[in-house]
C-alpha cells in the first residue's frame, strides 16, 4: 500500500436532498460526518469545565447516500435504517484505522463491508417484526476517506464519481438486471447468443439485484480503493440526479469554482426542471490544499500525519 502523504488538505463537503416534482415522500437519505478521536474530561485542574469533550483535528470523512425502495414509508424507513446502521457500526463496533498500514488495510475493507451486512441484518429484523415492511430495501453508496485513501463501498444504483484533471470517472456499477445480463454475455463470448438470450425484458432491465434488504438476503458489496490527490472532486448521488444530468454536465459543474453547496442546489434545480420524477440527492466534496480559501464552506483539515490537536466541543 502507498505510504500516506503528509500533505495537509481541506476536504470541503456539502450535501442536499429534495423530494422532486412527482413524489409525495423523500425516500433518499444522506450523511456527511467527520472522523475524530475524542476524549471526555471527567475532572481536571486545567480550567476546563467538567464533562467537556475534547476533539482531535478531523482525521477523515464518512459520506453516505441511500435511495429507499418499497414505496412510501417503507422506502424512507429502509434508507434511514441503512444509513443509521452503517454510521453506528463504524462508530461503535469498528476500529477506525485512522493510521493505515499494509497489515490492517485488508481488515479495514472487511469491516466496511461488515457495516453493510450489519445494516442488512437491521432491516431484516424490522421487516420480521412489522409485516407491512417486508420487502423494503435500499441502495447505499459510501465513501470512507482517510487521507489520502478513499474506500468506496456500494450496492444498488446510487453512484460515486471522481473528477481528476477535468476528467470524470464513475467508480461504482449500477447493480441492475440489465447490467447483470451484459456481464453474463461478456462471460460467454465463446457461445453464439441471440439478443433474446441475454437481454432481459425492458420492464425489468432497470430492476436492482443487489440491495440492502428486500426478499433476497444475499448481499455483494462492491469495494473500490482510490488514492486521492489535491484537486480531486467527488460526487455521491441518487439516480434522481443521474437520470436527468449526464456525465459531461456533472463534470462541468464539479470542476468549476462554485461552492459545493451551490453545486448541489444547481444539480437539484436542473433535475427538477427536466421533470423531477424521483427524489434527488447529492453530496459534493472538493479536496484542496490547506491554504485554499473555502469561501465560507464549513470544512475540516484532514491529515494522517497531523498531531493530536485538541479543541473544545460543545456538549
Amino acid at each position: 500500500m502507498e505510504k500516506p502523504s503528509k500533505t495537509l488538505v481541506n476536504i470541503h463537503c456539502c450535501g442536499d436532498t429534495h423530494v422532486g416534482q412527482r413524489r409525495e415522500d423523500n425516500e433518499d437519505q444522506f450523511l456527511i460526518a467527520d472522523l475524530n478521536k475524542s476524549m471526555k474530561v471527567q475532572q481536571t485542574s486545567l480550567g476546563l469545565s467538567h464533562q467537556t469533550q475534547l476533539l482531535s483535528r478531523s482525521q477523515g470523512k464518512l459520506l453516505l447516500v441511500a435511495d429507499g425502495l418499497g414505496g412510501h414509508s417503507s422506502g424512507e424507513r429502509a434508507s434511514s435504517l441503512a444509513v443509521d446502521g452503517v454510521a453506528n457500526y463504524i462508530l461503535n463496533a469498528m476500529d477506525w484505522f485512522l493510521r493505515l498500514n499494509d497489515e490492517n488495510e485488508v481488515e479495514l475493507i472487511e469491516e466496511l463491508k461488515t457495516a453493510f451486512y450489519h445494516s442488512q441484518t437491521v432491516l431484516g429484523a424490522e421487516a420480521e417484526q412489522i409485516p407491512q415492511r417486508r420487502g423494503m430495501a435500499t441502495t447505499l453508496t459510501m465513501a470512507f476517506i482517510v487521507w489520502p485513501h478513499m474506500y468506496v463501498v456500494h450496492v444498488g444504483d446510487t453512484r460515486c464519481y471522481l473528477v481528476r484533471d477535468e476528467q470524470i470517472r464513475r467508480l461504482t456499477t449500477d447493480h441492475t438486471i440489465g447490467n447483470l445480463a451484459k456481464n453474463v454475455e461478456a462471460d460467454q463470448q465463446r457461445r453464439v447468443l441471440s439478443d433474446d438470450d441475454t437481454k432481459p425484458p425492458e420492464s425489468i432491465s432497470s430492476a436492482l439485484w443487489n440491495v440492502i434488504g428486500g426478499n433476497d438476503k444475499s448481499l455483494e458489496p462492491q469495494v473500490e480503493k482510490i488514492v486521492l490527490q489535491v484537486g480531486d472532486r467527488i460526487l455521491l448521488c441518487s439516480d434522481g440526479l443521474t437520470g436527468y444530468v449526464n456525465d459531461a454536465e456533472l463534470e462541468a459543474a464539479l470542476v468549476s469554482e462554485t461552492h459545493p453547496q451551490q453545486i448541489c442546489e444547481q444539480f437539484i434545480a436542473k433535475a427538477n426542471s427536466l421533470g423531477g420524477n424521483d427524489n434527488i440527492t447529492a453530496i459534493v466534496a472538493k479536496i484542496d490544499s490547506a491554504d485554499h480559501d473555502p469561501n465560507g464552506c464549513e470544512t475540516e483539515s484532514s491529515s494522517l500525519e497531523s498531531d493530536f490537536v485538541l479543541t473544545q466541543a460543545d456538549v
